[in-house]
């Protein structure tokens, strides 16, 4: 019982405040927001952007990876038309579509 005693008053003296756990849960969220939110969030603010500025002639690749040519945009049911070959035209979701990667490459310097 003597031994019982002596571990909860050991305890007791351990037990500190609980305000440096709290600061480095809210250094971590910040961190993590810093590091990881904040970039998706301007990466997504661009993307919104050049889906809202496409116009016809556009070079642009599906979500799921087809490339193809902006042919006609309608606005009313938010959908693209895109041709991706010769007389061969698909509609999408405008959410679904982004940059042709062909067209973001810069040329090498010399």
């Amino acid at each position: 019982m003597n031994t019982a005693f002596l571990l909860a008053a050991q305890q007791a003296q351990q037990q500190g405040s609980a305000w440096p756990m709290i600061i480095m849960m809210v250094a971590v969220f910040a961190i993590m927001w810093l590091f990881m939110i904040r970039p998706q969030q301007k990466k997504q603010k661009e993307i919104r952007k050049f889906q809202n500025s496409l116009k016809e002639g556009d070079r642009v690749v599906t979500g799921g990876g087809v490339f193809g040519t902006v042919k006609r945009i309608n606005l009313t049911d938010n959908t693209i038309d895109i041709e991706i070959a010769r007389g061969v035209t698909i509609t999408v979701d405008k959410g679904y579509v982004f940059q042709s990667p062909a067209d973001n490459v810069q040329p090498a310097n010399k």
